[in-house]
């Protein structure tokens, strides 16, 4: 729930200067896109089979999943099938028929034979296209490759949503994603870029236009790039935490070339490189451990973060030949000022950045167990009961943690900026199992009580400073 009366997506970075005083940042909304993968309820593509499962082997007689290993060319597609075996994948793994139901076009290169299931059927084909009969309301859509030339596979399958077949490969989001986000001053691309637990060290190793697949590895730069421009929305990009200088360096060329010049880049290393449930976390705490930055892995993981992030931003700066159109970022703790003092001040990290970046989330997390509030408490709970302890808690936590993160930021002379933010309503521990308390927090994102809690949060960041703030995240089914 946004309220974009209280934060908009205006370009400017700073307000006009008046009588008031001098010039203060000009808030602007950005949003996290959600991650791509077959169960993506925002459809931003119209070719569905981009956020297909990665194909599924299966044996004859074998329980579900059992196949031998696939053989599969570079971009993912299936070279050959051993005897008795065939692959297949899902899409559109959305409960309630919320996808578009019709006639959808198979295009695909190649000989094989393809079959269709679930919510699927074939109601023609000839060489290299299929027309397919889909009924949402069956749930998802099957596709299994039967058989393959392996002189000439199966390859570049596109399962176009119905009335697009003729628009796809020039417009290839879907105009209501499109509409959704217009206005937005930034999309940043973390889950996108399958941040998280990343396995890329190289450029080869990235997803490519040609991949079978963007879940997995993530969406390529080209669309990444190619939406920025579409949306006039600056950029926000993760650098893998495992990405060599090689990376980076390809990465920030292609930026260079093909991003519209009247838009800016915000640069990040990782996400979250200071939370240690996440691979990036334990690795840049080993690697800074090695070179020596500090005897506890958590102490060195914020210093590799600032050594690392200084290193990503030389390149960028190298391959744009100036600072203009960049904004670098050293991203930290929201609930912790000490660890973004550590980070900004390890190198002078901040003297080559730009922005600290914060979550500033309305955190409510609440365990099965615990001495004070757990479950059962919540459990027990009216929705005003809840409500007005996020409003009378939660939130001024919320407002505490931008005020003490701004000190941080003016003592440093950085922007504040938000690279998350929005409600966090959660259960913790085992308490994400609690029916009772999920229903209990459905209830609370549907009432209006949450957009005057939304307005306040907006308003306090405003009047504290805040510049960018980018909500998390854009479209995703109850959880």
């Amino acid at each position: 729930m946004l309220s974009a009366g209280v934060l908009n997506g205006r370009p400017a970075a700073v307000a006009a200067e008046d009588d008031s005083g001098p010039l203060k940042p000009v808030p602007r909304l950005g949003m996290n896109l959600a991650g791509p993968a077959d169960w993506n309820t925002e459809l931003p593509f119209v070719d569905v089979f981009r956020l297909s499962r990665p194909w599924i082997s299966q044996q004859e007689g074998q329980p579900w999943g059992k196949g031998p290993a696939l053989e599969l060319d570079e971009h993912g597609w299936v070279e050959r099938l051993q005897p008795g075996c065939y692959a297949e994948t899902l899409m559109c793994t959305i409960d309630g028929g919320r996808y578009p139901s019709g006639r959808y076009a198979i295009l695909y290169e190649g000989k094989g034979r393809l079959e269709l299931a679930g919510a699927g059927k074939i109601a023609s084909q000839g060489p290299g296209r299929i027309v397919a009969d889909v009924d949402a309301s069956k749930g998802a859509l099957f596709l299994r490759l039967r058989t393959t030339d392996p002189a000439d596979y199966v390859r570049n399958i596109r399962v176009i949503m119905p009335g697009f077949e003729e628009s796809f490969e020039k417009d290839p989001f879907h105009p209501a994603f499109l509409q959704r986000w217009q206005g937005m001053a930034c999309l940043r691309f973390m889950d996108w870029m399958e941040t998280n637990n990343s396995e890329i060290q190289h450029w080869s190793d990235r997803p490519t236009p040609e991949s079978a697949t963007f879940c997995g590895k993530g969406v390529p730069l080209e669309w990444m790039i190619d939406l920025c421009n579409r949306q006039q929305a600056d950029a926000w990009f993760c650098m893998p935490h495992l990405a060599d200088d090689e990376y980076v360096r390809n990465f920030a060329r292609m930026v260079k070339e093909r991003l519209d010049s009247r838009l800016k880049v915000y640069i990040e290393y990782s996400n979250e490189v200071w939370n240690g449930m996440f691979e990036q976390s334990r690795w840049a705490g080993q690697e800074g451990m090695r070179l020596g930055f500090a005897e506890k892995p958590w102490e060195a993981a914020w210093r590799y973060t600032a050594h690392r992030s200084v290193q990503i931003f030389a390149i960028w700066e190298e391959v744009f030949g100036s600072r203009e159109r960049l904004v670098r970022v050293l991203a930290s703790q929201a609930a912790n000022p000490y660890v973004s003092e550590r980070i900004c001040e390890f190198q002078d990290a901040y003297r080559h950045a730009d922005a600290l970046a914060i979550a500033p989330y309305v955190s409510f997390n609440v365990p099965a167990r615990g001495e004070q509030i757990n479950v059962q408490t919540v459990e027990a709970w009216s929705l005003d009961q809840l409500m007005n302890h996020v409003e009378g808690q939660c939130l001024p936590q919320a407002i505490s943690w931008m005020r003490g993160q701004k000190e941080v930021a003016d003592k440093f002379g950085l922007r504040l900026i938000a690279y998350e933010g929005g409600q966090h309503l959660v259960g913790v521990g085992g308490g994400e199992n609690s029916e009772i308390m999920t229903a209990l927090f459905h209830q609370a994102n549907r009432d209006p009580r949450m957009a005057r809690i939304y307005e306040r949060y907006y308003q306090a960041w405003e009047e504290g400073g805040g510049d960018l703030f980018c909500y998390f995240s854009s479209v995703s089914r109850w959880s």
